[in-house]
């Protein structure tokens, strides 16, 4: 019976962890989204007639009297946004001009806004990847040559520095807002460039905020992310998500969408977040995130009854820790599955993490918020676990991410497949999408 009941456990457990440092699919058996950088590209044939248009617009056709002062707002910090035009070569490509084969080269168009007196520009790190300068246009169409100084591709950050002599620019830096303090239902305002198009101007609320985004490019996701149904396109990318004050709340980063554009989902860095990185971005080039080492799933019903545990219990159930890693050094424990000597398999559950540093957790998404907002490489973090019943602290120094999960991954997908929709907000079945 035990056995019996050891298998059970491990079979649920494999269809909810959750993996932590893991590339999540975006699929499910309700709802096929993709997630989509708002970085807008073109081949340089055909992105020269998009590269100096300009509108500025409402994309709201009617807007309650409560928000009469989004012009004032918009013509507050219109000349502190800008739009970032980086040129990236591309030798696979061949691009015919007048008859002419000449090597491929794509033009990235992004938007970013102003940080500093010193001609700090912050950004995505998506639409600067790959490149080591870039051209910053104001609304007034003065355009200036920058320097890409600091890059973070988990956050999905990165700042430029102006080189030319820009003083007679009027440039104001934007202030940022606590963006703990915001709250959903708030109306946000979102300035960008999207299909280049400089100092559009769109409106919506806060969906919700927390979000945990999942970030491709690197294998880890965005934590406290904003999601907003401000209307953000390709080409919104680092443009600043503001309140009605004018201040930042976050920067719009990516979008949900089965087409590429505007589905009413859309997520921004939040500028705590940028508040915290972006200092020891243009004093350092880079920025070192804490990392714990573990995958994890939230406690479900069927694992509560499976493991004897009380209704409605609350915590993270490890699925596994990394070799050597911060978790590991601390003791904690994972699922396990170890042959018997040919008399089968014997299945171990793992810890249940109930809270870290005294606060409680539900799901994985409170234990990567809490680091990455509260925690710093070095620190040390006591993690309440529950092993089999025992309830103990244990204490794990947070050390800086690994440059690579590949191998972490490679020995681990077995035990832990299919991940199915990851961190990903759970997000209701939207008429009309495509599914799988």
């Amino acid at each position: 019976m035990a056995a019996m009941k050891l298998n059970t456990i491990y079979t649920l457990l494999v269809s909810s962890f959750i993996i932590l440092v893991s590339v999540p699919i975006l699929t499910s058996n309700t709802l096929y989204m993709q997630f989509v950088h708002l970085l807008l590209s073109s081949n340089v044939a055909t992105a020269q007639s998009q590269s100096n248009l300009a509108a500025q617009s409402i994309s709201s056709p009617s807007l309650p009297p409560s928000v009469s002062s989004l012009p004032d707002v918009f013509q507050k910090v219109e000349n502190s946004v800008v739009q970032i035009t980086s040129t990236k070569s591309n030798p696979d490509q061949v691009i015919i001009l007048n008859g002419v084969p000449s090597t491929g080269r794509s033009i990235a168009l992004g938007s970013g806004f102003v940080y500093d007196n010193q001609g700090d520009i912050v950004t995505n790190y998506h639409v600067v990847n790959g490149v080591t300068k870039a051209d910053v246009t104001f609304t007034d169409g003065n355009t200036y040559s920058a320097n890409v100084v600091g890059k973070d591709p988990y956050s999905d950050l990165g700042v430029l520095q102006i080189t030319d002599d820009f003083s007679e620019e009027k440039v104001i830096p934007l202030p940022l807002a606590n963006s703990s303090a915001v709250r959903p239902g708030e109306q946000v305002i979102a300035i960008g460039n999207p299909f280049g198009l400089s100092g559009t101007i769109t409106t919506g609320i806060v969906s919700q905020k927390g979000r945990l985004l999942p970030n491709p490019d690197t294998g880890f996701s965005i934590p406290n992310t904003i999601q907003t149904d401000a209307a953000i396109n390709p080409g919104n990318s680092g443009g600043p998500l503001l309140n009605t004050k004018g201040e930042v709340i976050g920067m719009n980063t990516a979008i949900f969408s089965s087409t590429g554009s505007y589905s009413g989902v859309g997520f921004a860095i939040p500028s705590n977040t940028i508040a915290k990185e972006v200092p020891l971005l243009i004093k350092n080039g880079s920025y070192a995130h804490p990392w714990l080492g573990i995958s994890g799933g939230k406690i479900t019903p069927d694992l509560t009854r499976a493991m004897g545990l009380p209704t409605n219990y609350k915590g993270v159930i490890v699925g596994s820790v990394q070799p050597g890693g911060p978790a590991d050094v601390a003791g904690l424990k994972g699922l396990t599955q170890d042959n018997n000597n040919g008399g089968g398999s014997a299945q171990q559950t793992g810890d249940i993490i109930t809270a870290v540093d005294g606060h409680p957790v539900r799901q994985i998404d409170d234990i990567i918020n809490y680091i990455e907002s509260r925690r710093s490489v070095g620190d040390n973090i006591k993690l309440t676990v529950n092993r089999n019943g025992q309830i103990m602290d244990l204490t794990a120094t947070l050390q800086a991410r690994p440059q690579t999960t590949s191998s972490y991954f490679s020995q681990n997908q077995d035990q832990l497949q299919p991940p199915g929709l990851g961190p990903i907000p759970e997000l209701p079945q939207i008429p009309g999408f495509s599914l799988p």
